[in-house]
């Protein structure tokens, strides 16, 4: 029954609250009327009684009170329907659960009585798919006194018979036999044509250039000629090419003739989420024998770790927190693959509690003991890296990516024939892996690893000896190499280091270190202190004494690393000759700690290297400088740094020259020029010159009619600097555009300067105004609200201009405050340097401004404005936007009338104006 017919649950009698940028509204439990009130009347409701309420946090901001709390029904429906999608507005939990929306602000809070009364008869239901473990669960969380418990109680019947505990419940994974290596196939254009045909289906339109790029792309799946000489293939693919299905159609064909597997990285979690919809048209969702043909891999510090969990539920957590991971463990017994961050644990969840403790359960640091712990043989980690050993497709991301062939445990899983979607952040992704960075952070949890936590700590945490207490026991050589690094890692950091750097009292070589990279960064610094940024120096023209301590920090490294080397020599050697007690589990863990000491043991090289080149000549292929990272004025970690010059040298000696074949893909992978896309520098930042490499190029621009259903608006009369007229401007683009605004800006303090002056006024015209770095929120659930009201707008920086994807009415216009000038960092600076100096910023520039207009038109139906608030924009990186969109430069009041006009014609702006009016 549609819910505008269907009967309403009754509401539960409890008084609601709603909080928005436009008032704040009240209602009592007595199904009184709903009344306006102020923010100190608000709060002493919620203090002197629970009440209902949406997104607890986000209340909280609004009311400027940070300790509000109440009855938050995201904590109910996260109990009642655990792995469940809910965009955590009351207009996305209308659509959860079948209500009609609140017609206003005013209206919230009845609607949330209606809300709370629909999710409890739920539990009444026979047929709530989600009850088991619910009794035991609501138990716990009535011991931690969590605020819905007692309302619950009576909804929640005792089962007949007792509920599994939830480590029982979760089913064990199976061992496989090694896959065989793929077939050598030659895969034709007649085979692709036909399966692409297949997976688009035989009524959708032909489009030639998904075709081409099709056919290109099964030349990564040739039998490769020359060892390290993979096949390589860049493919720029406009938006609306149907890029996906455009390479999935011959992978598919090469995973089935050759039975072999293809793996797919990505740069962000929403193209994940979209290739594994896509790829239901090629595999089913599981074999014959039950396996899963299609796999999406994440690196360990995104899955849910159950020993952590287990120690959390078992005191670790106190407070909020330990309610949280009794939520989170319903949500295990449900989730399809334990993934925490972007699976379908609702990201909203972890902002609730305003702690870390999200990341806290999972393997952030590599502590994992593989098979010593008792929940190994159902892990999710474990659980996937298997599946993808058998699997014809692996969805994974640029960084697992190439953290797996740099350091991988099984070179067997390594992939041969990748596709890198959004080709554009492998550079990015790249410079990022193979970086070093000895701060006092990184310091502090080397130590903790080495020696476990310490004293007053809570967790699990063990050190390494307690890790490998019985091989040390076995092993005498390995004994004294493990009391070795033991000793040595009590020159680390500890705990009190950074106000021990800020009173100038180190304690050993490396906070010494520290305070000298601190004392050098903060003389040197001419940007002004008060910004409350990072600062940052040239690693070059140090003091002597500086010198001195960075060479005693590095014999200090040393003394760790040697004796770390000792021990995983002598790991080995346990493998190939061990005591007859060692198991197939004990070899499992060692093996895994061997993994963990390799980590260790490259990550101290790197280290040392670094303090080593400290006085000496300057290394071409690095670039060093010392760091002071701050958040408000106040330092939170301090070091030194070291980025590749050219991060793709690595990459194609770790990742490419091990593959048979690769593809880089994406609608921005090149610059544009007059004559057409310019390929030098997209060869360049994919590592095919550092291979001897020629790769094809192939070109398949957008079907979309660009002249008809864009416009390019940069608006010369909002001067810079002038944060009064910026907030202006944006006020009046969101008004004139009835809401659907993504505002992109390059300055957090801006961005919230901005939001600050407008977000009342907007809300109050009933045009919601939400925003990064303001809103206790995380990026996806903010897009995810974005897309759900077509009356909201969006304020972001960088994370928001490329991967979002809001096709339809939700987003009809993007608004750039500024030219995206690159940020002038040392690391900047000299990769400027050595790429030709202004000709290497108006590349950055015109990829940043072309993937900021790419979240525009999403669909062939789209319509839209991209407006660039900004007096001086060069004409030389006009060649961002797709060719044919008209550009116009105009002031704020004609941008206004463009943008009013064409929100008249139809419900996604359409944004040509009649010839005269346009003159």
């Amino acid at each position: 029954m549609p819910p505008d017919t269907a009967p309403l649950p009754s509401p539960l009698a409890l008084p609601a609250l709603h909080a928005s940028h436009a008032g704040c509204w009240l209602r009592r439990g007595d199904g009184g009327s709903t009344g306006g009130v102020g923010k100190g009347e608000a709060v002493m409701a919620a203090a002197d009684s629970p009440l209902l309420m949406i997104n607890a946090p986000l209340v909280s901001t609004r009311l400027g009170y940070p300790d509000l709390s109440g009855l938050d029904l995201l904590e109910l429906f996260a109990f009642i329907h655990p792995a469940r999608f809910c965009v955590p507005t009351p207009r996305g939990l209308a659509h959860a659960l079948d209500l009609p929306e609140p017609a206003g602000d005013d209206d919230v809070p009845r609607f949330l009585q209606l809300a709370a009364g629909a999710l409890l008869a739920r539990c009444n239901a026979p047929d709530w798919p989600e009850r088991d473990g619910a009794w035991s669960v609501l138990q716990s969380l009535a011991r931690l006194r969590w605020a819905w418990a007692g309302v619950l109680t009576p909804h929640v019947a005792r089962p007949q018979q007792a509920e599994k505990w939830l480590f029982a419940r979760l089913p064990e994974w199976e061992e496989a036999g090694e896959r065989p290596q793929p077939a050598q196939v030659q895969l034709d254009e007649a085979q692709v044509d036909t399966r692409l045909v297949e997976l688009t289906g035989l009524e959708a339109e032909r489009r030639d250039g998904q075709q081409h790029f099709a056919r290109s792309a099964l030349r990564i799946f040739a039998p490769r000629a020359r060892r390290d000489t993979p096949h390589m293939l860049l493919a720029q693919a406009g938006t609306g090419i149907g890029k996906t299905l455009g390479y999935l159609a011959p992978a598919s064909l090469w995973a089935e003739q050759s039975k072999g597997t293809v793996w797919v990285s990505t740069f962000t979690k929403n193209l994940q989420r979209q290739l594994r919809s896509e790829s239901r048209r090629a595999w089913p969702e599981a074999r014959p024998d039950g396996s899963r043909p299609v796999v999406i891999r994440k690196g360990r510090e995104n899955y849910l770790c159950l020993l952590n969990l287990e120690d959390a539920l078992q005191g670790g957590f106190g407070g909020r927190a330990a309610i949280m991971a009794q939520l989170v463990a319903r949500w295990a017994a449900y989730s399809q693959d334990g993934d925490m961050i972007g699976g379908d644990l609702p990201g909203w969840l972890g902002t609730l509690f305003r702690a870390r403790a999200i990341r806290s359960l999972t393997d952030q640091r590599g502590e994992c003991i593989y098979a010593g712990c008792p929940h190994y043989r159902k892990c999710f980690i474990e659980r996937a890296a298997r599946a993808s050993a058998q699997a014809d497709l692996v969805i994974a991301n640029h960084a697992l990516v190439m953290v797996n062939a740099a350091r991988g445990r099984d070179h067997a899983q390594r992939p041969t024939r990748i596709v890198f979607d959004e080709g554009h952040h492998v550079f990015e992704a790249a410079d990022s892996t193979f970086a070093a960075a000895l701060t006092g952070a990184e310091t502090v949890e080397l130590k903790r690893w080495i020696l476990g936590p310490e004293r007053g700590s809570k967790g699990r945490r063990r050190g390494l000896a307690a890790r490998l207490a019985d091989v040390a026991s076995y092993d005498e050589v390995g004994g004294k190499a493990v009391a070795a690094a033991c000793h040595a890692a009590e020159a680390l950091p500890t705990q009190g280091w950074l106000q021990r750097l800020a009173e100038g009292q180190p304690s050993g070589p490396l906070e010494e270190l520290f305070t000298a990279v601190r004392a050098t960064t903060y003389a040197r610094d001419e940007s002004g202190q008060d910004a409350g940024y990072a600062i940052e120096t040239e690693a070059a023209q140090l003091d002597g004494a500086f010198v001195e301590l960075a060479q005693q920090a590095g014999i200090a490294l040393s003394e760790i690393r040697t004796p770390l080397i000792r021990l995983g020599v002598r790991l080995e050697a346990l493998l190939t000759d061990g005591p007859d007690w060692l198991d197939g589990q004990g070899r499992a863990r060692i093996e895994g700690a061997r993994h963990s000491l390799t980590w260790r043991i490259d990550m101290l090289s790197a280290w040392e290297s670094l303090l080593q080149r400290m006085g000496g000549p300057a290394d071409p292929d690095f670039v060093d400088w010392l760091a002071v990272d701050r958040s408000d004025a106040r330092d939170y970690d301090v070091g030194l740094h070291r980025r590749y010059l050219d991060p793709m040298k690595p990459f194609a000696q770790t990742v490419l020259a091990g593959t048979h074949g690769v593809m880089l893909t994406s609608a921005t992978l090149c610059d544009r020029g007059a004559d057409g896309p310019q390929w030098a520098s997209a060869v360049e930042r994919s590592g095919a010159s550092h291979l001897d490499v020629a790769p094809h190029l192939v070109e398949a621009a957008s079907p979309f009619d660009y002249a008809a259903r864009a416009e390019v608006l940069i608006v010369t009369d909002v001067p810079k600097g002038d944060l009064a007229a910026l907030a202006g401007a944006y006020a009046r683009i969101i008004d004139a555009c009835g809401g659907g605004v993504l505002g992109l800006f390059t300055a957090i303090r801006r961005l919230r300067a901005v939001h600050g002056r407008i977000a009342d006024r907007l809300a109050r015209a009933g045009l919601p105004l939400y925003a990064q770095h303001v809103d206790p929120i995380d990026t996806g659930t903010l897009v995810d609200i974005f897309r759900d009201d077509p009356a909201a707008s969006l304020l972001g920086t960088d994370a928001l201009r490329d991967g979002v994807d809001v096709p339809g009415n939700s987003l009809r216009c993007v608004v750039m405050e500024q030219v995206p000038w690159p940020k002038p960092s040392i690391l900047h600076r000299a990769r400027r340097a050595a790429n030709g100096g202004g000709v290497h910023d108006d590349r950055i520039i015109r990829a940043r401004l072309a993937q900021a207009f790419g979240r525009l038109i999403r669909s062939k139906d789209d319509r839209g404005h991209f407006i660039v608030l900004s007096p001086a924009f060069p004409s030389r990186l006009l060649g961002a936007f797709p060719p044919g969109t008209p550009v116009h430069r105009v002031t704020l009041d004609e941008a206004l009338h463009r943008v009013g006009a064409a929100n008249l014609i139809g419900t996604k702006s359409a944004v040509r104006a009649p010839e005269d009016e346009i003159r």
